[in-house]
């Protein structure tokens, strides 16, 4: 009688099974490593807009505090009331308190708000144009006054212009004195840095491997520059060009050009003309770089001093 085969049939039929039930939970391994990736990537994108959003609202909310200064001592000077605007001050400056909270920052109120406050400015524009006009009943009883002195008025516009071309030439050399005591950064470099605090150099680096960059932005020597305390901006440039930010981990803004900027990473040291190096460690709290060119930007009482670039894979 021969023998039946059977048994190693099913031997093979379970070791298929098997194989197949490995290649199938791989797969789906895979597509939740995929489908957390690209969470995060929405995460970092959402983030980096909220925050893009409450600096933008803390510029405006800046611009309209500076206009109601203006327009509470115009109102003062003119004899009006200034009540009603010192409340609306108060809530102002409470308005730019809550913007620390990114978390409960609601884009919509905001510029309800900011709305609001604009409507007030135009307000007391018309208020300020009424008290002008009536103060405009003393201005004709000077008139007189004002004829009887035109001769001096006169001798008087002759001095400002001496004195203007003065001060326009000294303010002309004031700034090609500040231009050459401006600071200048030698070298800007960027080493990655892995999550024991191992350093990398060379430019390009791994993702995984990056837990941090440290930027390192060497000083030129210069003669000219005072040496006191300065303070030195960092820009750093995602591959799409937005500038990586985090209020919660230093970020801010400050005027360049006489335009607010958000800036990365900010330093305070004392300038002592020796060649100093400045150094920024820089994270994402356990987020990762996403692959690209990143660009940096270097900024300095008011100068951009220097740039540099890395890349991440």
């Amino acid at each position: 009688m021969e023998p039946r085969p059977q048994p190693q049939n099913n031997s093979r039929s379970y070791l298929l099974a098997a194989l197949f039930i490995l290649a199938a939970l791989n797969l789906l391994l895979l597509y939740f490593y995929y489908q957390e990736k690209q969470e995060n990537k929405t995460k970092d994108a959402t983030i980096a807009a909220k925050t893009e959003e409450v600096l933008i609202a803390k510029t405006k909310l800046d611009s309209i505090s500076a206009q109601l200064d203006s327009k509470i001592a115009e109102i003062q000077r003119l004899g009006g009331n200034v009540d009603s605007l010192m409340k609306v001050k108060t809530q102002l400056e409470k308005d730019k308190r809550e913007l620390k909270n990114v978390g409960s920052f609601d884009n919509k109120k905001y510029d309800q708000k900011i709305r609001n406050y604009q409507a007030i400015l135009a307000q007391k524009d018309q208020e300020i144009a009424r008290l002008k006009e009536e103060n405009g009943v003393l201005a004709q009883q000077n008139e007189a006054l004002a004829e009887e002195n035109s001769g001096l008025k006169a001798e008087r516009q002759s001095l400002s212009d001496s004195v203007m071309s003065v001060t326009t030439k000294n303010q002309e050399l004031a700034e090609k004195v500040s231009i050459a005591a401006a600071l200048r950064a030698e070298a800007v470099t960027v080493n990655s840095v892995n999550a024991r605090g191992k350093e990398n150099d060379g430019g390009t680096y791994k993702a995984k491997k990056t837990d941090k960059i440290h930027v390192s932005v060497l000083l030129a020597p210069n003669g000219l520059a005072k040496k006191d305390e300065k303070v030195v901006y960092i820009r750093v440039m995602d591959p799409s060009g937005a500038v990586i930010s985090d209020m919660a981990t230093g970020s801010g803004e400050f005027t360049y050009n006489g335009q607010g900027m958000v800036y990365t990473a900010m330093q305070r040291f004392n300038f002592d003309n020796s060649r100093q190096r400045i150094d920024f460690f820089y994270g994402r709290g356990g987020q990762r770089f996403n692959p690209g060119k990143y660009n940096i930007e270097v900024y300095s009482e008011g100068f951009r001093i220097g740039e540099g670039e890395f890349t991440i894979k």
